[in-house]
Formats: C-alpha cells, sequence, structure tokens
C-alpha cells in the first residue's frame, strides 16, 4: 500500500469516525486491499459539477464524513465573503441524498447559518430558483444528476443561483482542503436555523416557468396534445405534470413504470435521457398510444430529452444538438413574430454545441456568445450583460436549456413545457417538430454532430487521459479525413493558432482544459476530459448544404460516414 494512502487510511481508523466504518475498512484490509486504496487515493475535488463520486467509505468516496468536511469549508468561505448568509439546500431520489442534505443542513446551521431546506425531493433548476427568491448567499443541491446508482454528489451554488466560477470555486476548495479532521467540523447544535420550505416555493417556481410561455394560446387551442413523459425514477415527477397542466395541456400519459423516485433505477441501465436504453420505455409508450412528443428528465431534472415521429413515421430521439437548435430557434423566431423581440436580446451556448446556433442568431440579427462546458459559465455571461443586453435562452448539447434568466442552471422542467408548446406550435399548423427540423435544415444546412467517450477508471485513469490530452496538444494532426486541421483553439492555453500560416490570437475565455481541432471545410473536433466522470469527450460536428428534403437520409448517412472516418482516423473505434 502507497504510504500516504495507508497514511490517510490510519488517519480514518484513529479519528473521530464512527464504528461501523473502521470496521469496514478493516474488512477492505483484509477482503479487498485494490478497492480501499481506491478509496482514500485521494480527495474528492470540486470538479465543474461540485463534489461527485461513488458512495462508501474514505476521502475519494461520498459520505457523511467528505459532505460534513465539504461543508464546513463552504460554511467558512461564505462567512468570510457575507458575514451573515442564508443558504437554501434541495435534493434528489438518490439513495443516501436525503441523508446528505441533512447532514449538510446540520453543518450549515451549526456555523449560524439560516438555512432553507425543502421537506423532500425537488428538481435541482428550483434550487438554483429557491437561492434567488429566497435571497440567499449560497446554496447546495445533493445530487449526481444522470450518472450511475452508486454515485451520488453535491453541487455548490453562489447567490446569483449558479454554480461557483472563480474565483470562488477554488476558494472552497482552498478552505475545504483546510478541514484537516472531522474534529474540525461542526456536526450539532443549531437546529433551530433551520426551516423547511416546500410548497409556497413551488407555486413561485412554477409561476416562473408558466410566465415562460410565447403562445398560451396556442397551447390553449392544442390542449389535446398527446405527451408521454417519464421522470426516469427521479424529481420530474413533482413538477411537470403539474406544469404541463398549467400550461394547458389535458392529454398527458407518464409511463408508470419510472413514475416512481427510486435511487436504484430498477427499469434503465444509466438513469441518462441522453441513453436511448432509458427512453425505450417511453418510446414504446408513445408508439402505443401514438402520441405527438415523448418527454424524459434525469433523476434531478436539469436535462431533457425528446422523441418525435420522423419523417418516415419512425419514433426517434433528437440529440442534444437538435434539441438545443430548435429550442433556441423558437424563442428567437416566436418572439420576433409575436413582437416581443427586444433589438439587445441574446443567447449563449457552449463551445462544444452545434454552431448552427451561431448561424440561426446571426441571421436573425441576434447575439450568440460561447462559453466554456457548463451552465455556470452561461450564468456568467448573464451577470456580465446584465442591464445591457436581454438574455432569453442557454444551452448546451448535453440535453441542457436554461430559459428566461429567473434562473441559473439548466433546466428540464421548464424545456419541456417549452418543447411541448413548440409541438403544439407545429402542431396548429399541421407539421411535427421533425418537419420543422428539417426546413432548418433546409435553410442553414445539414449540420450532423455526435460524441464518443473514452473511460479511463481507476486511480491510473486520470493519468492516461492527462496522457491523451498532452499528446493532442504537443503534437496536432495536421490534416484529418484528408482535410487540413487550420485551426487548434487550445483553451488551457488560451491560445488560438492557424496551423497553415502560424499566426496566434489570445482566446478571451478562463483556462479550461479543453482542445478543439478545425478544418478547412468546416468540421470541428473537440476533445475534453469529464469534469465529473472518468473520461475523455470527443464531440464531433460535421455539416453540408441539404438541397430539399427528399435527401434528408442520403445527406445524414454522407455526414454520419465521415464522423465514422474520422473517429476510426483517431483511433477512436
Amino acid at each position: 500500500m502507497d504510504v500516504a494512502i495507508q497514511q490517510k487510511i490510519d488517519a480514518w481508523l484513529s479519528g473521530n469516525y464512527e464504528q461501523p466504518v473502521k470496521d469496514a475498512i478493516l474488512q477492505l484490509q483484509r477482503e479487498n486491499p485494490d478497492e480501499l486504496a481506491d478509496a482514500f487515493y485521494r480527495n474528492l475535488e470540486f470538479g465543474t459539477g461540485g463534489l461527485r463520486g461513488i458512495m462508501g467509505i474514505g476521502t475519494n468516496r461520498m459520505n457523511k464524513y467528505t459532505v460534513g468536511m465539504a461543508t464546513q469549508g463552504y460554511a467558512n468561505y461564505l462567512k468570510q465573503c457575507f458575514g451573515e448568509v442564508k443558504v437554501a439546500i434541495a435534493h434528489d431520489c438518490r439513495n443516501n441524498s436525503r441523508f446528505f442534505a441533512e447532514t449538510t443542513a446540520n453543518v450549515f446551521a451549526a456555523n449560524g447559518i439560516k438555512v432553507y431546506l425543502f421537506e423532500a425531493l425537488r428538481p435541482t433548476p428550483e434550487l438554483s430558483f429557491a437561492i434567488r427568491h429566497l435571497g440567499c448567499q449560497g446554496g447546495v443541491v445533493c445530487t449526481a444528476s444522470h450518472n450511475p446508482k452508486e454515485y451520488n454528489g453535491y453541487k455548490a451554488y453562489w447567490d446569483d443561483g449558479s454554480q461557483l466560477v472563480p474565483p470562488h470555486d477554488k476558494n472552497v476548495i482552498i478552505e475545504v482542503e483546510k478541514i484537516a479532521s472531522v474534529d474540525d467540523v461542526k456536526w450539532s447544535g443549531g437546529e433551530a436555523n433551520i426551516t423547511i420550505i416546500g410548497r409556497q416555493m413551488d407555486e413561485a417556481y412554477m409561476d416562473m416557468v408558466q410566465g415562460l410561455s410565447v403562445y398560451p394560446e396556442v397551447c390553449a387551442a392544442q390542449h389535446d396534445l398527446k405527451i408521454v413523459f417519464t421522470p426516469i425514477h427521479g424529481t420530474g415527477i413533482v413538477l411537470v405534470p403539474e406544469v404541463l397542466k398549467r400550461f394547458g395541456f389535458t392529454n398527458v400519459h407518464i409511463v408508470e413504470e419510472q413514475s416512481v423516485p427510486d435511487g436504484n433505477f430498477p427499469t434503465v441501465i444509466y438513469p441518462n435521457p441522453e441513453e436511448t436504453e432509458a427512453m425505450s420505455m417511453g418510446l414504446a409508450k408513445a408508439r402505443a398510444l401514438d402520441a405527438d412528443i415523448l418527454m424524459g428528465t434525469d433523476p434531478d431534472a436539469d436535462r431533457v430529452a425528446i422523441g418525435v415521429k420522423n419523417h418516415k413515421g419512425e419514433w426517434v430521439l433528437l440529440n442534444g444538438n437538435q434539441t438545443a437548435m430548435i429550442a433556441f430557434n423558437y424563442m428567437i423566431e416566436a418572439r420576433k413574430a409575436k413582437g416581443i423581440a427586444q433589438p439587445n436580446d441574446m443567447v449563449v451556448k457552449t463551445i462544444v454545441t452545434t454552431q448552427m446556433i451561431d448561424a440561426i442568431a446571426k441571421a436573425n440579427g441576434v447575439a450568440c456568445y460561447n462559453v466554456l462546458t457548463g451552465f455556470k459559465w452561461i450564468a456568467e455571461k448573464i451577470r456580465q450583460a446584465e442591464g445591457k443586453e436581454n438574455y432569453i435562452i442557454g444551452g448546451e448539447e448535453s440535453f441542457g436549456l436554461m430559459i428566461g434568466d429567473k434562473i441559473r442552471d439548466k433546466d428540464g422542467i421548464s424545456a419541456v413545457a417549452l418543447c411541448c408548446e413548440m409541438a403544439a406550435y407545429e402542431k396548429a399548423r399541421g407539421r411535427s417538430l421533425f418537419d420543422k427540423l428539417i426546413d432548418l435544415y433546409l435553410q442553414y444546412g445539414f449540420y450532423k454532430e455526435s460524441l464518443i467517450n473514452v473511460v479511463k477508471k481507476g486511480m491510473n485513469g486520470a493519468k492516461e487521459i492527462a496522457d491523451m490530452m498532452e499528446n493532442y496538444r504537443a503534437n496536432p494532426p495536421q490534416a484529418i479525413d484528408g482535410k487540413p486541421v487550420e485551426q487548434l483553439l487550445d483553451y488551457q492555453l488560451q491560445v488560438g493558432k492557424n496551423l497553415l500560416t502560424g499566426q496566434s490570437w489570445a482566446i478571451d475565455l478562463p483556462k479550461s482544459n479543453v482542445l478543439q481541432f478545425l478544418l478547412a471545410d468546416g468540421t470541428s473536433i473537440s476533445a475534453r476530459p469529464s469534469g465529473t466522470e472518468p473520461k475523455i469527450k470527443f464531440y464531433f460536428s460535421v455539416n453540408t448544404p441539404l438541397a430539399n428534403a427528399g435527401e434528408f437520409d442520403a445527406t445524414e448517412k454522407i455526414l454520419n460516414e465521415k464522423i465514422d472516418r474520422i473517429a476510426k482516423e483517431m483511433g477512436l473505434k
């Protein structure tokens, strides 16, 4: 056993930890020393989504102690910044989420901080809304989003309702690292500082979502739009059915097998609406009912998936880029048609999200900003533009949308409502959302995106991922798929370079370990290590004109084959 790892283990065995925890450590020492080493080889750190990890004993696991120490450090920092502090706390359906939320609440309260704790599970976006609504200085939601059931997590928020951005994220880590042992944590004694919240906040949040509707009269006229919804055992069931009712929809069908919140996610392998398998029950129900639209949300209801019938009458799931592109276009076009567009309207997307959105915004005279991956960066852009520009929608390819500026994190609840409104808008014209998708491809070009994840688990995984990135950085390919690589954008070094001319320029975004290769034919390839999972993500985007609707299938085949060739050339397939 590595000396540093053994020292951490010994600290737990001799420290003020509960006896069952010590017994479990001793059992692992005898039966599975490799698992014990993985549980202690590092401390969980705040990444793009705060803490996230497998539940269990150890410094590299989600448990009472890692959550408590993180909360103590976060509490210390909040008090340094604000003095008098209020926080809101929510949790999802995962195993131990309520326990972690109550642990977090108790530690904050013991530090003299006013705590608003939701009475039961709630969607993550409602937590973001509650922070702003209650005038809190921070907040926490206990969730691991769409990760497998073994995981849980802890997302930390700032006073604007967004997740932590620099310098606060790094400063919180510094304060957390100062917590040398569990003895430094104030575990109890402030219970009077905790206020339970629930229905009243739900009402305020749903009022906000209802106010996002652009065409309520269309929803009313198309109230019998046949909607199938699955919360995939998560928090979406708490609010989505009622929000759809408030929008006027009366023909909503829930996937009953997935309607009960359950942290074991018994009907799916991964509770991720990005996965076809997770949406398979919803697809089957939509097919059986001949529905107009299928909607799904992940466990904490910040991501959304859409299923529609394609031009052949087959049920398909839109990818995150298609969902974002249709939603951005709707908010831009509908606001203009309704006469409520503003000259200073703006939209925000991430650097790995389809460039088709840039083309749509440009054609409509709307400013479109590109930020780093993660909704905290979209929220920061809103904060920077407040009073100067009017934010209407933001999103990213990983099935996330954020509509309106009353929250500052991705919101699957309002996204479900907006997507159903879009479907109603098209149905009123005798069309489907897929018809609209093809129309947009005809207008702006057929953009096709794909994502490949390369998973590298365990202690060596992080090094393997780092080595891959360093090799791409030091030895960028000169050509891919027979096309010259024109530009290398290195967001870690904050430098862009034209590989053909040698010209370089500064990238005006915070440092992030992302590389982008831009080819002469408009193709882009991005490499980014995940901030929340042990994998490196490769994003592909290719495009070509679509001559007519009848050539959709043939053109899509050409673009898919191009992505496949590129992936094979890069050794990813």
